[in-house]
């Protein structure tokens, strides 16, 4: 009998220890790995787990890997963070409510790599969060253009940079650039290489 598998890719330790402690109460038939980088990930047969359970940084460090992978990828986030097309999971919550997202991650999995929306209410991609221009500005700020430099690539005055960045700021609840930087980069809308 082939026990389902899931991979834990998550470097800090503790974190990816109560997670495995969690999927293994909710699904005792299951095996779970725990590994802590990405070359591990790459040492073994990636065709024999169900799903990965993937840090956000390690996702952010190699996208275009998980986004192959996006059927069988969860994204564990700190908050309700949303990614375009990517299943995520709030990691900093209690653990009623996280094995309640569990639950209804698996609850709604139809098929060994099929799709599970996500716990909470109905994801929005980056296109319904962010308007087009606030998403032309959120790339130009995102590789390192000053509001004067958005204002002059888009012929769009100063201010209405200040209003956009504003907005963006507000939208995704980010407290610095780098959080729209990793927004960009999460949701699709630009490559690291191009950043």
């Amino acid at each position: 009998m082939n026990l389902p598998r899931f991979a834990i890719i998550e470097p800090n330790i503790l974190t990816g220890l109560g997670l495995q402690a969690i999927l293994e109460d909710i699904i005792p038939v299951a095996e779970i790995k725990l590994l802590q980088t990405f070359e591990e990930v790459c040492d073994l047969d990636t065709n024999m787990f169900v799903h990965f359970f993937v840090s956000s940084r390690i996702y952010f460090e190699h996208t275009q890997f998980f986004r192959q992978q996006a059927a069988r990828s969860i994204v564990l986030v700190n908050g309700d963070m949303t990614i375009n097309g990517v299943k995520t999971i709030n990691v900093c919550q209690k653990e009623k409510q996280l094995v309640r997202d569990i639950l209804a991650l698996n609850r709604n999995h139809h098929g060994p790599h099929g799709s599970m929306p996500m716990p909470h209410s109905p994801q929005k991609t980056a296109e319904q969060i962010l308007t087009p221009r606030e998403i032309e500005v959120a790339l130009l700020l995102s590789k390192g253009c000053i509001n004067k430099e958005v204002a002059d690539r888009l012929d769009i005055s100063l201010a209405t940079v200040i209003s956009h960045r504003k907005n963006i700021m507000d939208k995704l609840h980010a407290r610095s650039l780098a959080d729209v930087i990793v927004y960009v980069v999460m949701n699709g809308l630009a490559d690291v290489s191009e950043l």
